[in-house]
């Protein structure tokens, strides 16, 4: 890897899931509102860097702290 781009700061970002909910629904929402997602609970989550998908990860509790550890890259980062 080229030292010039060691230092660059990279925004990484987990996605649990994904809903559409209609407006109205989403307006209403206050605190304790459960959004359902589609996907379960021992789904892989997807890693994004940048906005863009790198690779599958699974959650992980560390002390109070919540993780994930990395399962799988995506093709187009290998």
């Amino acid at each position: 890897m080229s030292p010039n781009i060691q230092g660059v700061k990279v925004e990484i970002s987990v996605v649990l899931g994904r809903s559409v909910i209609p407006m109205h629904q989403l307006l209403r929402m206050g605190r304790g509102a459960v959004i359902e997602l589609d996907s379960k609970q021992d789904d892989p989550v997807t890693i994004m860097a940048n906005d863009k998908p790198v690779a599958k990860g699974e959650i992980i509790l560390q002390g109070d702290k919540i993780g994930v550890s990395v399962t799988s890259l995506l093709k187009a980062v290998q």
